[in-house]
């Protein structure tokens, strides 16, 4: 009796360990299932407005399944564990930094405005509907006109030009909205040819310049969305600008503001390399 137990014993363990795998498959798989159908969803209905979210979904999805999958194979065959390593290599590798740029991304938008008067405002442009502010361009309105209230002497650029789907400029857009709301229309300097953030610092440089502002010198506050400020300020530092102050305005709804946040992360990646 004594023997046969401790023949049974390493058996016991081994079916064990199996059955835990087993269960560790089935709660992948599942998972992957989750998460692509909700990524699918996410996809087809474009009003909700979190697209990105469905294709992250997705990829993650598709990571779940090829995990499993590696795995089973890793536990029959060298080659299966090779690959399986090499795989989870390769995502720790992409998956790592996206984290930390994540990270940053919400810290930098998280900063306070600093206290300091600059010497000038940029507002940054974003969608306009028809001749309406989208969402994101209203947040950034908002959070303008509440800085310009506690800095009234000091100019401001507004920047965006006209878009698909755009009956007007962002620039005029904003400009309507501003003075609509009690901002002095003198204050109020367009730029209306930008068509993106590059474009939006660059063309402004030379109106601050007319506005006697060295964005090389002086400090400027720029007003856009939380999650864009980190790319704001990278992008105003390759353009000239010595020392940029980022307003943040943050979405109401709280699964646009995640969705938004994970975009930016690769959004990073698009202007580190490529911009």
């Amino acid at each position: 009796m004594k023997r046969q137990r401790a023949k049974q014993r390493p058996l016991y363990r081994y079916d064990v360990y199996r059955g835990a795998r087993r269960l560790w498959d089935r709660i992948g798989l599942i998972a992957a299932a989750v998460c692509a159908v909700l990524g699918l969803v996410l996809v087809v209905f474009r009003g909700l407005g979190i697209r990105f979210s469905g294709f992250l979904l997705l990829g993650l999805a598709a990571l779940l399944a090829a995990e499993v999958l590696l795995g089973r194979w890793a536990r029959w065959s060298r080659r299966g564990w090779w690959c399986r390593l090499a795989f989870l290599a390769a995502a720790a590798l992409v998956l790592v930094p996206l984290f930390l740029l994540e990270g940053y991304v919400i810290a930098e938008g998280r900063q306070p405005p600093a206290e300091d008067e600059p010497a000038a405002v940029i507002v940054l442009g974003a969608g306009v509907n028809g001749t309406e502010p989208s969402l994101s361009l209203r947040t950034r309105l908002d959070a303008a006109l509440d800085y310009l209230e506690a800095h009234p002497e000091i100019p401001v650029v507004l920047t965006g030009g006209t878009g698909y789907g755009e009956e007007i400029s962002e620039a005029a857009c904003m400009y309507d909205y501003l003075t609509a709301h009690g901002v002095e229309p003198g204050r109020l300097i367009l730029e209306d040819q930008a068509s993106n953030t590059a474009e939006n610092f660059a063309l402004s440089k030379p109106l601050l310049y007319e506005a006697g502002v060295d964005p090389a010198e002086g400090r400027v506050a720029v007003v856009t969305n939380d999650f864009h400020i980190a790319r704001a300020e990278l992008i105003a530092a390759r353009e000239g600008y010595r020392d940029v102050a980022g307003i943040p305005a943050p979405l109401p709804w709280v699964h646009l503001e995640i969705n938004y946040t994970l975009r930016e992360a690769f959004a990073m990646v698009k202007t580190f390399l490529f911009d």
